[in-house]
């Protein structure tokens, strides 16, 4: 896995809006990044930086989305849960587009950044919006200390359609400003052109922190897949697990989506490949999602570039023709498991 996600992160430095470069311009752009090589002339040294920001944000993104799915579908033990199930991204989706729209002219009362602070302030109320989402679920859930996940489902599922309607009237409010209303579709969509090294820190600190309870869930996890009742008979803290899980997915993809939009089925379809490949065991299933989902989209991005150049589809669109027929799959498939769920 460690492998295939340097090497689609190098095949995606190749290419890209100014042409497809060489491995060796690669290499040395790569080596004077750290001082150990003179940089590239003719602006090529910023091209190819700009690309391995792109690739890493996109690597990081994926792993955070993977992650984050394998929790949720321990927390749910359903193999058809995903990070987009309790809200979160449909906050952080929210809180970029209010950004947008204030930047935009259409809330005239509020002081909004400008220049390079606008990029910070799209990002920091997408993060704001989603932290919000899921703290929300998480205290709707939670009823004398005990966290109820089928309450945790419902609440997700009102959620999203809340936050629907509130993207429905604001793109109907904005349709008069083309700009704004274009660049709050492009963030439904997902983006990851024009990441900047800070967004990288955001998506690789949330990603750190959401791995580091691997190893306090990993057993636990493996426990509940049996009902909560055989776990608390083998002295398993149920609701100190839930949590965790839950947190941990919620900062993992908070962070991933107020840098790179909403990117849907990625937390779908790797843990579930990732099952089906090495097992079930979350001590391997959770760490392996996380590097298959950077290897997933980046993946993916690489080939959709591959193939339609500048009129290449978003990543959010890709990921839904992918992961919209294998939902379907998964459906018919589990249909009887389905019935008591």
């Amino acid at each position: 896995m460690l492998v295939l996600w340097a090497l689609f992160t190098v095949l995606s430095m190749r290419i890209g809006f100014a042409g497809v470069r060489d491995f060796g311009s690669l290499w040395r752009a790569f080596l004077a990044v750290f001082g150990l090589s003179e940089a590239l002339e003719d602006g090529e040294q910023t091209i190819l930086r700009l690309r391995l920001v792109r690739s890493l944000v996109a690597g990081l993104v994926g792993a955070s989305l993977g992650l984050a799915g394998a929790y949720l579908q321990g927390l749910f033990r359903n193999g058809l849960a995903s990070p987009s199930v309790v809200g979160v991204t449909a906050g952080s989706v929210l809180g970029a587009s209010l950004a947008l729209a204030a930047l935009g002219g259409f809330a005239p009362g509020l002081a909004t950044p400008s220049g390079g602070f606008a990029p910070l302030w799209i990002t920091g109320m997408a993060l704001v919006g989603a932290l919000g989402a899921s703290f929300f679920v998480l205290v709707f859930a939670t009823r004398g200390g005990q966290l109820s996940v089928p309450t945790l489902l419902l609440a997700g599922v009102a959620l999203n359609t809340l936050i629907a309607g509130f993207l429905a009237a604001l793109q109907s409010f904005t349709l008069k400003n083309q700009d704004v209303a274009r660049s709050i579709l492009a963030w439904t969509f997902g983006t990851l052109d024009d990441r900047t090294d800070w967004q990288l820190w955001l998506v690789l600190g949330g990603l750190v922190a959401a791995a580091a309870a691997i190893p306090f869930v990993a057993r636990e996890l493996d426990l509940l897949a049996g009902g909560e009742s055989d776990a608390r008979a083998l002295g398993v803290d149920v609701q100190r697990v839930k949590t965790i899980a839950l947190v941990a997915a919620a900062l993992a993809t908070s962070c991933a989506v107020s840098v790179a939009g909403q990117i849907a089925f990625v937390g779908l379809v790797v843990p579930h490949l990732v099952r089906m490949i090495f097992g079930t065991s979350h001590r391997w299933t959770l760490p392996l999602s996380m590097l298959g989902g950077a290897v997933f989209l980046l993946a993916c991005d690489w080939l959709g570039r591959s193939l339609f150049g500048e009129h290449t589809l978003r990543p959010g669109v890709v990921m839904s023709l992918i992961g919209g027929p294998f939902f379907l799959v998964l459906l018919v498939r589990r249909r009887k498991s389905l019935v008591g769920w």
